[in-house]
């Protein structure tokens, strides 16, 4: 049976650029693992350009995030300090009567400092157990542990959806790494 593959939003910040450039050239262009939507160099090169932060992200939920089933947060030193990884987090997190949620699963690049984002963390708050919502992991060694992980990580969404914690409340600014 042929792998299914997962369209994938990525949220990163942009101080990874390099690593994640790779990330998506390993496992998307050249292992062909999962289909990358978001904004970067390997992805689209449209620029949403506006200081409007509700129409900024209005426009990432209608062109990257509508058709993403899964969101790869890449984890680097200081991803947990950026607003728009919160948002994009938050957004990837909305559920409704015709809404569901994607999946999520945190990545560690090789710069990962230590600390999550916080709305990924509030996500994995029992660790290692069956009930929460996120799943992280190391950088894929293996094309096939990355598939299984992302197909893991999209059953969730109808399994573990009534474990996400979402509240309203976003980040404002980003953080001092």
């Amino acid at each position: 049976m042929a792998t299914v593959r997962r369209k994938c939003f990525i949220s990163y910040h942009h101080a990874d650029q390099d690593a994640v450039n790779r990330f998506i050239r390993d496992f998307d262009h050249e292992a062909d693992c999962f289909i990358a939507r978001g904004l970067g160099e390997e992805m689209s090169p449209d620029i949403i350009q506006s200081t409007d932060t509700s129409y900024v992200m209005r426009r990432i939920r209608e062109r990257f995030l509508k058709d993403s089933t899964v969101t790869i947060v890449l984890l680097g030193a200081c991803t947990w300090a950026r607003r728009y990884v919160d948002w994009e987090i938050q957004a990837s997190l909305r559920q409704g009567e015709y809404t569901v949620p994607n999946g999520l699963l945190g990545i560690k690049l090789p710069s990962y400092g230590g600390t999550f984002p916080n709305r990924f963390n509030l996500n994995l708050r029992s660790e290692g157990e069956d009930d929460c919502y996120a799943r992280h992991r190391e950088y894929p060694e293996t094309t096939s542990s990355l598939v299984q992980s992302i197909e893991n990580a999209y059953q969730r969404r109808n399994t573990h959806r009534h474990l996400i914690v979402n509240p309203r409340d976003r980040m404002s600014y980003n953080r001092q790494c």
